[in-house]
């Protein structure tokens, strides 16, 4: 539709935007006919961007790294699931009431029942940031009791394991795990680290299951080598289309057709591998 004065504006902000947000909602409104546009920012400051959803009218905000934790200081309620987890990726403007939500763990949660993770088994997380929290607080809800959590940031990492009844772990050497999963920049496309494994070789030749939270690029260095292994793999792709369907909702109060979910997640990742 023509661009107007009545378009509904989305936009997402992070400190590394891509173009997969964008070309994903997009492409929903062209083919369902809404009278809505998103745009990604590169954002600094959260405090002034996120006055600026209220005060310019953005009907909704996709919320990335690093600033999951602090945008929850500007917004006026928090959904109960993001509260719970004190982490936040989504805000919605209803006439200037900004509430914040998590669809990550929405994403989460939904990928460890397709893939039927067997909540018996033990995991390692890489991670202590806003996304760690939504994918720690999945598997806790979702059973799993043997978890441990490692990051760099040995403060946020204990934190974050002792929220939630679990172990902290200060180093990956002689640790074994039958879920491995990352969640960290580790493997991402344009990162400094784009390169590298986010788990040590012998600890991924062990594991049975690789999950990646980075989803560009799909195959990681840590996915394209579990795939070598004969691995269960479960990538950024998946969790990225889950949590921007589960946004689009919340934005438009309309719900894309599986098929055309799929559709639109094929898309908008051959815009970003371009």
């Amino acid at each position: 539709m023509p661009i107007n004065k009545d378009t509904k504006l989305c936009i997402s902000i992070s400190a590394r935007p891509s173009n997969f947000g964008t070309t994903f909602h997009n492409y929903l409104y062209q083919k369902l006919g809404l009278d809505f546009i998103y745009k990604a920012f590169q954002v600094d400051d959260i405090e002034q961007a996120v006055k600026g959803v209220r005060a310019l009218g953005i009907r909704g905000c996709a919320v990335s790294m690093p600033h999951k934790e602090s945008c929850m200081a500007f917004v006026d309620e928090i959904s109960e699931s993001a509260a719970a987890i004190q982490s936040v990726n989504t805000i919605v403007n209803d006439n200037g009431y900004l509430k914040a939500y998590n669809t990550d763990y929405i994403a989460i949660y939904k990928l460890i029942e397709k893939y039927q993770l067997d909540k018996t088994k033990s995991v390692i997380v890489y991670g202590s940031g806003g996304m760690a929290k939504a994918v720690v607080a999945a598997f806790k809800n979702s059973g799993f009791s043997h978890l441990k959590v490692y990051a760099r940031n040995a403060e946020t990492g204990k934190n974050l394991a002792a929220l939630y009844g679990f172990e902290y772990i200060s180093s990956l050497e002689n640790q074994q795990a039958d879920i491995l999963v990352n969640v960290t920049p580790i493997g991402m496309k344009g990162g400094k680290d784009e390169f590298e494994l986010a788990f040590p070789e012998a600890l991924i030749k062990a594991a049975e299951t690789a999950f990646d939270v980075v989803a560009m690029p799909v195959e990681t260095p840590f996915i394209k080598l579990a795939e070598r292994l004969n691995k269960q793999v479960i990538s950024g792709a998946e969790v990225i289309v889950l949590q921007a369907v589960e946004q689009f909702e919340l934005y438009t109060h309309q719900r894309p057709s599986d098929e055309l979910v799929i559709e639109a997640g094929d898309v908008a990742r051959a815009t970003v591998q371009k």
